[in-house]
């Protein structure tokens, strides 16, 4: 049985998970070898009472299946600088509730890591496991609430379907940690 139905994900998940399902299906829809996209995460029934303009461009009614949590794509984030150090610039506003990223990478299965040479630097090995027959593509979708609560959700380009996306609160434990610290 799937996770995610074709009109969203499940009524039963998470107001985060929904938020990170609704923000993986919305990537997917742009394609792959997209940049790095940065989410503010605002309560949705806060944004209809104080900013009823905004929500009503959103498309963001009062019915029953309104999302709790409303993903608001940011400005894109600046090319060729470290995304750690991008984060690091970041202050949200109170009336923010959390934060998602998505963000591609490849990625090499664990028995792979026998095998890398010593003395890369960064550049180097992302140079090698660009080249490395094992690879894979992969979008991960990180979100943070204030509260400390955390989800994610994976995506491989060689299985692109909703019902092939995998799910959990610690599977990008660093982004997590860095989208987190926009909090702090």
């Amino acid at each position: 049985m799937s996770n995610v139905s074709p009109s969203g994900p499940p009524m039963a998940a998470s107001p985060l998970t929904r938020a990170v399902l609704e923000i993986d299906e919305y990537a997917s829809g742009l394609g792959w070898d997209q940049p790095a996209r940065l989410f503010a995460l605002v309560d949705t029934a806060r944004l209809r009472s104080q900013e009823p303009g905004l929500a009503s461009q959103l498309g963001l009614g009062s019915g029953e299946g309104v999302a709790p949590l409303t993903p608001i794509e940011q400005d894109e984030i600046p090319a060729g600088r470290p995304l750690d150090e991008f984060l690091g610039t970041i202050a949200w506003p109170d009336s923010v509730a959390g934060c998602a990223m998505t963000v591609e990478r490849l990625m090499l299965p664990p028995s792979a890591e026998a095998s890398v040479p010593d003395g890369l630097d960064e550049a180097g090995l992302a140079k090698w496991v660009a080249a490395h027959p094992d690879r894979q593509e992969v979008r991960m979708t990180v979100a943070v609430l204030r509260d400390g609560a955390r989800e994610s959700a994976l995506r491989l380009r060689e299985k692109d379907s909703p019902t092939e996306v995998l799910t959990g609160a610690d599977l990008v434990p660093g982004l997590a940690e860095a989208l987190a610290a926009t909090f702090a």
